[in-house]
């Protein structure tokens, strides 16, 4: 058996179990008023799986107040595309849904970025903290064409994104506007803790950011330093080097509205890799665990494609 042919990828019902054991760990719990006395209705006139809370009255499954609530969509294809998309290294796009679901190009597009939605880090913790590596690299890198000619076309035209990763540990990513120390400052003091080792290259936005942390360590790419020692950036660069071949390379063209969900995709999985001990099924099942709480409308996706009202 492959683990394309799981029973909750290939049965509804196994399909609901599968995710009612994720979300449910102890039992069912009413999304509307958080009670856990239900009882299930049952019967040609009811849906499988639909239950009504005994407190509030209100009728619930394990898909409502998740990102999955009011979909249409076979509960199976959901959990295989999130498989899928916590399986592949560098990305799963929307036209390999479309074909590998049997669905239309648009259902497997909303579908990729609810999942991303799920995937999302809603985490508070710093990184850098105690009982982590004291060790976190900052940087930051550039999406997206330049039009016409001038060093200063640079950066001031392509979408720019900030790490910030834990040496064998968490990566933490921002879409940011425009890179320089108002915009990292907060970022960085409110992401890393202040007992962390700071480690960047030479960029002078980062060095009076440096002073609230234990210290502030450089390398100087400019003559060719890349490590010192354990002062180093090529972890994050790393990181950079997989987000960069996925986008590019599977994904392709990525618009500026919808990066930050692309990111956190790429966050998640590094996040969850298997240096860390975390297999496809843990990945997934992790993905899982974070569709709560989380809504996303196709209205809402689109009009930050149109820039509608």
């Amino acid at each position: 058996m492959t683990a394309l042919t799981a029973p909750q990828f290939q049965n509804e019902d196994k399909a609901r179990e599968h995710l009612e054991a994720i979300r449910w760990p102890n039992g069912p719990v009413c999304p509307h008023c958080g009670s856990q006395r239900h009882y299930k209705l049952q019967g040609k006139a009811h849906r499988p799986g639909l239950l009504k809370c005994a407190d509030c009255k209100k009728q619930y499954s394990v898909t409502v107040g998740t990102v999955f609530e009011r979909s249409k969509i076979p509960l199976t294809k959901w959990l295989m595309a999130t498989y899928l998309m916590c399986s592949s290294k560098k990305g799963f796009s929307a036209h390999q849904l479309h074909r590998a679901l049997g669905v239309t190009y648009k259902t497997a597009w909303f579908m990729a970025h609810r999942i991303r939605e799920a995937m999302r880090d809603t985490s508070s913790e710093q990184i850098g903290g105690e009982g982590t590596s004291d060790i976190v690299e900052a940087d930051e890198t550039y999406f997206g064409k330049t039009e016409g000619r001038g060093s200063g076309s640079h950066a001031s035209q392509k979408q720019k994104v900030v790490a910030l990763v834990e040496r064998k540990g968490r990566v933490r990513t921002f879409h940011v506007p425009v890179v320089n120390q108002e915009t990292l400052k907060p970022i960085l003091t409110g992401q890393i803790a202040a007992s962390a080792r700071l480690m960047t290259d030479t960029a002078s936005f980062y060095k009076e950011i440096g002073s609230d942390f234990v210290s502030h360590e450089t390398v100087n790419h400019s003559i060719g330093e890349y490590t010192r020692g354990d002062v180093t950036t090529n972890t994050v660069e790393g990181f950079f080097g997989i987000l960069k071949r996925g986008i590019g390379g599977i994904y392709q063209h990525v618009s500026k509205e919808h990066l930050n969900r692309y990111v956190s995709e790429f966050s998640f999985r590094y996040n969850n890799r298997t240096a860390l001990d975390i297999n496809d099924r843990q990945r997934t099942i992790n993905a899982l665990a974070g569709i709560e709480g989380k809504r996303l409308t196709y209205r809402r996706l689109d009009c930050a494609e149109t820039d509608c009202a």
